[in-house]
C-alpha cells in the first residue's frame, strides 16, 4: 500500500511529548507530510530547530534532517489534514490515582475546531475502556454531525521506539466499519502488521492489558526478592534455576518498575475496572509491591551503611532505566528514595549518563562525574544497568577508595572482585552475611 493510494499522507499530531515525537519522526521518515502541535512554545520553538527535548536514539537526526521539508511544528492545528491523532499526556492524580483526562477533552476539541467530518482522528493516548467514545467523540459530533474514530494504542519501548513503530503490530479499533478503514489505510503506510480489532474498548484494554501484564510479571520477580532477602537466598541463582529448560513462562529477574507508562496505566485500568464493578486485585497488588520496592531498598542501604559508619552514598543511575538508555524521570526510583537518604543525614551523589546535573539537583542530588563520585563516597547504589556501569572496571573504579557498600540493584558489576577488596556486595533481595 502507498501512501497515494491510503489517501491520508498529511497527518497533525496533537501532544509532542514522547509518544507524538517518535510518532512523528517515524512518519516523517515513511514520507508523510506531519503537522506537530503542542501548547508548551518552548517544545514547539525546540522542535522548530530539531532539537526534541526528549532522549530517543534517532530521534534528533529524523527532525534535522526533515523539519521544515515534511514535519513542522506549531501551537495551532492546521486545517485541511487527512488525519488528526491525539497524543496527549493522560495523567493520574499523584493522590486518588484517577485519571485525568482534561488533555484528551482539550485535544478533542481543537480537532472539532480545526477539522471537518472528513478528517481522520486517532486516539494515540493511553485512556480507559470508553474515554474515545465518552471523551473524544461527543465534541466532534456536536461540530460536524458525524465523525470517523479510531483508537490505535502506542506500545513501543524507549529505546527502540522508531525500530518498533514499525515493526510491532498496530492494533486499530474503529467506531464503524468506514473509520477502521480509514485507520487501516492510516498505518499502512508505517507498519508491517495491522490487528483489526472490533472496537474502540478492544483496542483501549489492549494497551492497558500489555502494560499491566507487564507490571504483574515484574511484580512476582521482586515478590521472590522479597523472599530472598530474608531466607538468605540469592534471588537470580532461584530465576536462573527456575527458568532453565522449564518449558513454562519465565520468572523475571528483580528490578524496579518505572516508566510513563507501568507508573500510570494499571491505575487506568482500575478505574476502567471499578466502574464496570470489578476489582483487579492481581493488577493492583503488583503496582502496590513494584511502587514499595525502591523506599524499601533505600531503608536497606540506610540500614547497611550505618553499620559501617558511612554517611556519603554515590548514586548511579537516575532516570528510571538504564537499557536501553533514556532520560525519562517518570517513575524513577530515586525519586522516593533521596528523602529517606535526607531523613538519615546522608549526602546523596548522582551520575547518570543522559540525565542532566539540573535534573539530578532537583531530585535531591549532587551532581558529580563517576570517578569523583567514587571517590568521594563511603557507599555505591547502582539503580540502573546503563552499559556505561556495567562496563565498570571494578578494581579500578573502588581499589584504594574509602567505600565500604556497593548495592547493585541489576547484579552487573563483578561480585567477586568487589569482595575481594574488601567491600560489602548486595543487590535486590540479595544480602549476603547480613544478620536479619
Amino acid at each position: 500500500m502507498t501512501l497515494e493510494s491510503a489517501g491520508n499522507h498529511r497527518v497533525g499530531i496533537i501532544g509532542l511529548g514522547y509518544v507524538g515525537i517518535t510518532l512523528a519522526a517515524a512518519m516523517a521518515r515513511n514520507g508523510y507530510e506531519v503537522h506537530g502541535v503542542d501548547v508548551q512554545p518552548a517544545v514547539v520553538d525546540a522542535l522548530g530547530r530539531g532539537k526534541p527535548q526528549v532522549f530517543e536514539p534517532g530521534v534528533e537526526d529524523v527532525f534535522t534532517t526533515h523539519i521544515g521539508k515534511n514535519i513542522f511544528v506549531s501551537t495551532e492545528l492546521p486545517a485541511e489534514i487527512d488525519a488528526a491523532i491525539i497524543s496527549v499526556s493522560t495523567p493520574v492524580d499523584p493522590s486518588t490515582h484517577a485519571p485525568d483526562l482534561r488533555n484528551l477533552a482539550a485535544a478533542a476539541e481543537t480537532i472539532a475546531k480545526h477539522c471537518s467530518p472528513d478528517t481522520l482522528v486517532v486516539v494515540r493516548s493511553t485512556v480507559p475502556v470508553g474515554a474515545s467514545r465518552e471523551v473524544v467523540l461527543p465534541p466532534l459530533l456536536a461540530a460536524w454531525g458525524s465523525a470517523r474514530l479510531v483508537m490505535a494504542p502506542e506500545r513501543t519501548i524507549q529505546g527502540q521506539a522508531l525500530r518498533e513503530l514499525v515493526e510491532l503490530p498496530q492494533v486499530i479499533g474503529g467506531l464503524d466499519a468506514e473509520s477502521l478503514d480509514r485507520g487501516l489505510e492510516l498505518f499502512g503506510g508505517l507498519c508491517k502488521q495491522l490487528v483489526p480489532v472490533s472496537t474502540l474498548e478492544t483496542a483501549e484494554l489492549v494497551k492497558l492489558t500489555n502494560n499491566c501484564h507487564t507490571d504483574v510479571i515484574y511484580a512476582f520477580g521482586n515478590e521472590i526478592a522479597m523472599l530472598t532477602e530474608r531466607l538468605g537466598l540469592d534471588p537470580l541463582e532461584v530465576v536462573r534455576a527456575t527458568n532453565l529448560n522449564y518449558p513454562r513462562p519465565d520468572i523475571a529477574k528483580p528490578g524496579y518498575v518505572g516508566g510513563g507508562c507501568l507508573s500510570k496505566d494499571p491505575y487506568i485500568l482500575l478505574s476502567a475496572a471499578d466502574r464496570s464493578g470489578h476489582v483487579p486485585r492481581l493488577v493492583a497488588a503488583a503496582r502496590t509491591l513494584n511502587e514499595t520496592l525502591p523506599a524499601h531498598v533505600a531503608e536497606r542501604v540506610v540500614g547497611l551503611m550505618q553499620q559501617d559508619g558511612g554517611s556519603t552514598v554515590a548514586v548511579l543511575g537516575w532516570a528510571y532505566k538504564g537499557s536501553p538508555p533514556t532520560d525519562d524521570m517518570r517513575g524513577t526510583p530515586i525519586a522516593e528514595m533521596t528523602p529517606i537518604f535526607e531523613a538519615a543525614g546522608i549526602r546523596v551523589l548522582g551520575n547518570d549518563p543522559v540525565v542532566s546535573d539540573d535534573v539530578i539537583r532537583a531530585y535531591g542530588g549532587e551532581p558529580v562525574d563517576l570517578e569523583t563520585g567514587l571517590q568521594a563516597a563511603d557507599a555505591v547504589l547502582v539503580i540502573t544497568d546503563h552499559p556505561k556501569y556495567r562496563q565498570l572496571d571494578v578494581k579500578r573504579a573502588f581499589g584504594g577508595s574509602k567505600i565500604r557498600l556497593v548495592f547493585d540493584s541489576w547484579r552487573i558489576l563483578d561480585a567477586d572482585a568487589i569482595t575481594t577488596l574488601g567491600v560489602r556486595y548486595a543487590g535486590l533481595g540479595f544480602e549476603p552475611g547480613v544478620a536479619l
